[in-house]
């Protein structure tokens, strides 16, 4: 019974490891591969679609718009949480939750994309507020609204978001490249072995009766 239990507590050990390194920091290769066709205040917004190690289009939002970048440049950025204090603005914790809100407003079909997009930027630079485009009511209220609930919103809701931070001096075109706001996903190679740490442990919770075994209980 001590070994099926250590097999089951290793099972578990896996499982969690594999999905901790699912979402881990790397580094990937990224390139502008187009816009959605959105503008706004005569620039393009969400979505900008990258392929990312050379896979299949990937839409991101961009949080920074005092660098620009062109259709078919390429560079290198780190992947980390979004609120991992990594990013191109440091530990502004509750402005990069701002813009977790608004991004997963937008995603979820309740922002405009383009009024959400400038939102966004306007939370991390003042050219972007000072622009006329920003002084819409609109994005005014998406702004606001998202700054003032990001204190308040527990880290867990952004879990899955991450930020693509350009590796300055990697860039095939221009300056620094702009960072990116997208869902994370794991690998599939990632995904097989958490599937297979899943089924692991199902194995054992499935034949513990068979075997006659209980679980352990602490007294």
């Amino acid at each position: 019974m001590r070994h099926l239990r250590l097999f089951a507590v290793a099972a578990v050990l896996s499982l969690v490891c594999l999905a901790g390194s699912a979402f881990a920091d790397s580094t990937v290769d990224m390139q502008l591969i187009g816009v959605g066709g959105n503008n706004g205040g005569g620039v393009y917004t969400y979505p900008y679609n990258f392929s990312i190690n050379g896979g299949a289009s990937t839409p991101l939002i961009c949080d920074t718009f005092d660098n620009d970048v062109i259709i078919g440049e390429t560079w290198k950025a780190t992947v980390s949480g979004l609120l991992s204090g990594n990013g191109l603005f440091g530990l502004s914790t509750n402005d990069y939750k701002a813009a977790g809100l608004i991004f997963q407003g937008i995603t979820a079909g309740n922002i405009d994309p383009t009024i959400g997009n400038w939102a966004i930027w306007g939370i991390f630079s003042q050219n972007a507020r000072n622009n006329s485009y920003f002084t819409n009511s609109a994005v005014l209220n998406v702004y606001n609204t998202a700054l003032a609930n990001a204190p308040n919103s527990a880290n867990s809701l952004f879990a899955n978001l991450v930020i693509y931070t350009p590796v300055a001096g990697t860039q095939s075109w221009g300056g620094t490249p702009q960072e990116y706001i997208g869902v994370s996903a794991p690998e599939p190679g990632e995904l097989a072995l958490l599937a297979m740490g899943l089924l692991m442990g199902l194995l054992v919770f499935a034949t513990r009766k068979q075997l006659g075994l209980k679980c352990a209980v602490t007294r």
